[in-house]
């Protein structure tokens, strides 16, 4: 082989200044439609993710915080009564407004009522059998692929005139509800239903009007959702799930040994008040 292998050399552009303006605002209309999809997936994934991790928060640890709450009341009280002081005894009411009431049977059981009496669940509730635990609903990653593929190719919008978008809305909405319950099956379903549809519409708009519009809305939609994304953010939720991403539950549990930790702690307090009473 030749030490002066002959080198080739890249080819130039061909000069673009003829073309017409419609023609690159078309395109950055395009980048935006996608970069708006993928922040729109970004973002319905994260509150799922956070909706999922409240009803799992609420679920396993919501009786340690009720059993923490009622134990300071009863603190509050036992200093009271030993004490007699106005000050203990405001500072045992305001514990005590703290505690949330049992609910009543009805109240209780009300989601638990079927055709047939009460559910397996509450009756367990009234045995000695063990209540199942509630089942994991946080998508897999399968889930999330088959997700992200579908909103990227039937998200409403890509369509460009109203019959398309309703159409598209009703499937994104349909893709939504299987997404947040974590159904493989479904997604598979949705997406050979879709495959199988009309084709989506590809005419691009011709006038400049027309585009620049598009971009505006693109732009107020962008803001919309960047507001949705800080608020989940923010939530005392979305703070404690962007704090272990990769293993919410394994941050449940900390939390849970926390809570054991500091209920123990408050039994044996409320016991050294209550020896010899």
């Amino acid at each position: 082989m030749s030490e002066h292998t002959e080198q080739t050399v890249p080819q130039e552009p061909a000069d673009s200044g003829d073309e017409r303006p419609e023609a690159r605002l078309d395109r950055a209309v395009r980048a935006a439609e996608q970069a708006l999809i993928e922040f729109e997936i970004a973002v319905e994934t994260f509150r799922v993710e956070v909706e999922n991790f409240s009803r799992l928060h609420h679920q396993k640890l919501g009786p340690m915080y009720s059993r923490l709450d009622e134990l300071d009341a009863l603190i509050a009280e036992a200093k009271a009564a030993r004490t007699g002081d106005p000050e203990d005894l405001r500072r045992a009411r305001d514990a005590r407004s703290l505690v949330m009431p049992m609910p009543g049977v009805d109240e209780l059981f009300h989601d638990w009522m079927g055709s047939d009496g009460i559910s397996d669940d509450a009756a367990a509730m009234l045995t000695d059998r063990t209540v199942r635990p509630p089942e994991r609903v946080r998508p897999s990653e399968e889930v999330r692929r088959l997700y992200r593929e579908l909103v990227r190719k039937a998200h409403p919008d890509l369509a460009q005139d109203e019959a398309e978008r309703a159409r598209r809305d009703a499937f994104i909405s349909r893709v939504n509800a299987a997404y947040a319950r974590g159904e493989e099956t479904l997604l598979r379903e949705l997406a050979e239903e879709w495959a199988a549809g009309p084709a989506p519409e590809s005419a691009r708009p011709s006038e400049s009007d027309e585009l620049y519009a598009r971009l505006e809305w693109l732009a107020r939609r962008k803001e919309l959702l960047a507001a949705v994304a800080r608020e989940l953010e923010e939530s005392a939720i979305g703070s404690m799930l962007r704090m272990a991403p990769d293993d919410p539950d394994r941050l449940l549990e900390e939390i849970a040994e926390q809570l054991l930790a500091q209920v123990s702690e408050r039994e044996t307090e409320l016991a050294g008040l209550t020896a010899g009473q």
